[in-house]
């Protein structure tokens, strides 16, 4: 028994060789590797390339300078960042099992993660409201909703998860108590497991769930209404156009898809806190379903989008080069 052992301790593989004291390193057939290393750097890419297309566009173009768009462009550049600054190292770490870039980075990289995810999340609150807005109120979103209020949301969004990702790594003592020596990742205490899954899933899926079923039931009753005013003219001033409602549904979507990227993790964070049951494969698997919410948003607007798909086709043409480039309209059929 004793020499089956020692041929195990042998034949296993660290991270690093110095001693014992370091995580076991998974070892995968080089096809496997192969395989991963593919598949998630083009994750990574398409999410940084996708989201850069979104950031270009709608600071490029004046017909894009909208308070929707400006809560659209600031959570493509999280998920820019997202996709730029924590997915390469997160990559590297989940296929080898392995943190090779240092403890200062692994705190860097653990507070960029946390940060990033906080602002993404708020900026898809704030996105629900503009909608709630747009649809259930069309006469006062005009002076409701304006270029300085969306860039106080967007600024609220940036200082909240700041403080409150300070909060988190200041107060958080446990973190890091169950990953191995020489580990990197971010592990919530009992007080800040239960604060994390409030502050960062409960309470703004409630209010992005509440405010799009309220977008969704009155955009059906305005549906119903223009059947049955089609035939007079005068009479829509108080129906949000079909653009809004349009809108409504794509970015709706967006929050469909977050909620099917997230609940998944926090389903199983809450599990793994009562019945004590952790799976490294299991735990990078739900983590990059949170990350591949990052790259899904570019791909909703290129379906359901038409100035995104003339924009790509214009910056892949260098044509946003041109003079006077910012002018050009980018939604057929208007003039």
């Amino acid at each position: 028994m004793e020499i089956i052992e020692l041929q195990e301790l042998q034949t296993m593989q660290l991270c690093f060789q110095s001693g014992n004291v370091s995580c076991p390193k998974e070892i995968r057939p080089t096809a496997i590797y192969v395989i991963l290393y593919i598949f998630l750097t083009g994750v990574v890419m398409l999410t940084v390339c996708g989201n850069l297309v979104v950031i270009i566009s709608i600071s490029h173009f004046k017909q894009l300078h909208t308070p929707t768009n400006l809560l659209v462009l600031s959570l493509a550049v999280t998920d820019f960042l997202i996709g730029a600054i924590v997915m390469p190292f997160y990559m590297i770490q989940s296929i080898e099992f392995c943190w090779y870039f240092g403890d200062i980075y692994c705190s860097m990289h653990s507070i960029f993660g946390l940060l990033l995810t906080s602002v993404s999340i708020s900026n898809l609150v704030f996105i629900a409201f503009d909608r709630y807005v747009a649809v259930c109120d069309p006469l006062l979103y005009s002076t409701k909703i304006t270029i300085p209020t969306t860039w106080l949301f967007v600024a609220v969004s940036w200082l909240f998860s700041l403080f409150y990702t300070m909060l988190v790594t200041y107060f958080n003592t446990d973190a890091g108590l169950y990953s191995c020596p020489r580990d990197c990742s971010m592990v919530f205490d009992a007080t800040w497991g239960v604060v994390d899954l409030v502050v960062t899933f409960l309470l703004p899926c409630s209010a992005m769930v509440t405010l799009y079923t309220k977008v969704f039931i009155v955009a059906k009753r305005h549906a119903r209404v223009i059947q049955q005013m089609s035939s007079a003219d005068g009479s829509k001033g108080n129906i949000p156009k079909k653009s809004e409602r349009k809108a409504a549904k794509t970015l709706g979507l967006v929050v469909a898809v977050f909620l099917l990227c997230w609940v998944p993790y926090y389903i199983y964070t809450v599990a793994e806190a009562y019945i004590h049951f952790t799976s490294p494969i299991v735990t990078n698997a739900l983590t990059w379903i949170v990350y591949f919410n990052s790259c899904m948003n570019p791909i909703i607007y290129a379906l359901f989008y038409p100035w995104f798909k003339k924009s790509l086709e214009l910056i892949l043409t260098f044509k946003i080069f041109q003079p006077a480039s910012s002018l050009i309209n980018l939604f057929p059929g208007n003039h």
